[in-house]
């Protein structure tokens, strides 16, 4: 199975998108499959961006309160239970233009050490291999920062990021701390990342929400982005 590009026939008459718009534009995604290793996974056309993190970083939260859906990422009270790379569509009148991955959480003690191995290696072929691969966006816990195993991704991913992947950090669980903690923990994280893209962000108190989905927006449509400019 493919998922084609149906935005490449009109290209740079795509318009700029407010918060608004991206937000609605989240609001589209659906299920498309779900696979357990890497070639298991159908080719993608269209931009594919990447949700990682730790079991207990609120990813599934994160991907819900996006795409505006209660149950679309399978949020658990038990972490480490998705075993999965699941693949979202996104796009209006049944037209795929990008595709959302959540995968796996990592880091969860109580997960056997095997299977542990066994997911740890699906997301680095994942992470390496995977062409329609866009941009990867990192969820952590901001009272923990950005840990060892976060820190080991990143390495996996830095190759591919100078190379021009997009990369955001989100900052979740926003609402646990104060407006000066956060700010220390926007310094700490910028930091840790060597200055990248990083953001607050909060599911319950719909924190970043808006600014994030109208990034991914941009990172999914870069022809969008450059039709101003075109037209100019």
């Amino acid at each position: 199975m493919t998922v084609s590009d149906p935005a490449q026939s009109v290209g740079s008459l795509l318009p700029a998108a407010d918060a608004k718009s991206a937000m609605g534009w989240m609001h589209t995604a659906r299920f498309l499959t779900t696979a357990a290793q890497l070639h298991q996974l159908p080719t993608v056309e269209v931009p594919e961006i990447a949700f990682v993190g730790r079991s207990n970083a609120g990813k599934s939260s994160c991907i819900n309160t996006l795409t505006q859906q209660k149950q679309l990422a399978f949020a658990s009270k038990k972490p480490g239970r998705t075993q999965h790379i699941n693949l979202f569509s996104l796009g209006r009148q049944n037209l795929t233009d990008a595709v959302l991955a959540d995968l796996p959480g990592y880091g969860y003690a109580a997960v056997s050490r095997s299977d542990k191995m066994r997911w740890q290696q699906v997301m680095v072929n994942y992470l390496v291999h995977r062409e329609s691969l866009t941009g990867i966006v990192l969820l952590c816990d901001p009272r923990l920062g950005i840990t060892g195993l976060d820190e080991a991704l990143l390495e996996v991913v830095r190759p591919r990021v100078e190379d021009g992947l997009k990369f955001l950090v989100l900052l979740t669980k926003a609402d646990k701390l104060t407006r000066a903690e956060q700010t220390k923990a926007l310094s700490i994280a910028r930091l840790q990342t060597g200055g990248g893209e990083v953001r607050m962000f909060s599911a319950l108190k719909k924190q970043g929400v808006d600014e994030a989905a109208l990034l991914l927006w941009q990172w999914a449509h870069p022809e969008a982005q450059a039709a101003p400019d075109a037209s100019a």
